[in-house]
């Protein structure tokens, strides 16, 4: 099947905005997706601006007419459900999962909760509150550990524990980014990320891609602005895994009750080959190194009719509320 095989009226669109920038820690990534996201819509013959929340007052988006949005937004005032409870007000429909669904995939400690309710696998994690609680945690789920802000995406204040002396500045460097930290279980073994296209019973699981970073280190620096990262896709992984990763994340997905879009992260355990869900982005990144784009192309769907594509499902939760032409 082709990956779009109706096509798209960009004018239908009407006018839109790409949300850029913002006032998170992730704000230059952010800016370079909406750039490229602009760049394809504009190709595609929409009617699309840029619109940075950091600069301007979301009342302008509809002193101005815009009839969607396209949110290239990353982390928290954009990814965390506060711009899709701003649009919901404003009746303007938006790209990715809705109010609920973008709170609690931002909160890594909701959205565990909600996934082992599920019955869905995911390394083993503890909240803490300081360095003392830290230690203890380290004693409990065993060298190394991860500890990380649980309200931050792109690695941002992610520290790999392999010694108890390092728990100290492991927090301080977490808490520094969101005063909710968590210390959780490291997977050794391959990580891979598998995107998420379309809605309900309709959404689909794209290609997972196999990620090799530089001495397993896949840290900003690694992930943005070095070409030494390898992503293989086809990921190559044994017969049968791919399938069953796929079919895990859009598990995850609707457990999240997500639309629109969005991007897991799974660590496979190298032993057992069991995959772990850690985490899901649901304004996944569009720069030149992001993953969603390139598992995309690998179904035959370019840059260009990808955000064309992901900007035809904006909604709201509640479109009774929206505006009428």
């Amino acid at each position: 099947m082709p990956a779009n095989p109706n096509p798209i009226d960009a004018r239908a669109l009407g006018k839109v905005a790409v949300l850029m920038g913002g006032r998170s820690a992730e704000r230059e990534v952010s800016l370079m997706s909406g750039g490229g996201v602009l760049a394809a819509l504009r190709s595609r013959g929409v009617d699309a601006h840029a619109f940075d929340p950091a600069e301007r007052t979301m009342d302008e988006l509809k002193r101005e007419g815009f009839d969607r949005c396209f949110i290239a937004l990353h982390g928290r005032f954009g990814e965390d459900g506060t711009v899709q409870g701003a649009l919901e007000l404003l009746g303007i429909p938006y790209t990715g999962p809705g109010v609920m669904a973008s709170a609690v995939a931002m909160d890594k400690l909701m959205t565990k909760r909600i996934w082992l309710a599920e019955g869905l696998p995911t390394p083993a994690w503890r909240q803490v509150h300081s360095a003392e609680e830290t230690r203890a945690a380290f004693e409990a789920l065993g060298t190394p550990m991860i500890v990380k802000p649980v309200r931050e995406g792109s690695t941002i204040g992610l520290t790999k524990v392999m010694a108890t002396d390092e728990c100290e500045a492991a927090y301080a460097l977490a808490a520094g980014q969101d005063p909710m930290v968590m210390c959780e279980q490291f997977i050794a073994g391959q990580e891979v990320t598998c995107p998420v296209l379309g809605s309900g019973t309709s959404a689909r699981a794209l290609p997972v891609i196999r990620i090799v970073a530089p001495d397993g280190n896949y840290d900003y620096q690694n992930k943005y602005f070095t070409d030494d990262t390898q992503y293989l896709v086809p990921c190559g992984l044994p017969p049968g895994e791919e399938e069953a990763i796929q079919a895990l994340v859009l598990k995850a997905f609707r457990a999240l009750d997500c639309r629109g879009w969005a991007r897991a992260d799974v660590m496979i355990d190298a032993r057992t080959r069991r995959p772990w869900l850690l985490e899901i982005n649901t304004s996944p990144g569009m720069t030149s190194h992001s993953l969603v784009p390139m598992s995309a192309r690998a179904t035959g769907l370019s840059y260009e009719d990808l955000c064309l594509s992901v900007l035809a499902t904006a909604d709201l939760d509640n479109p009774a509320g929206a505006r009428r032409p």
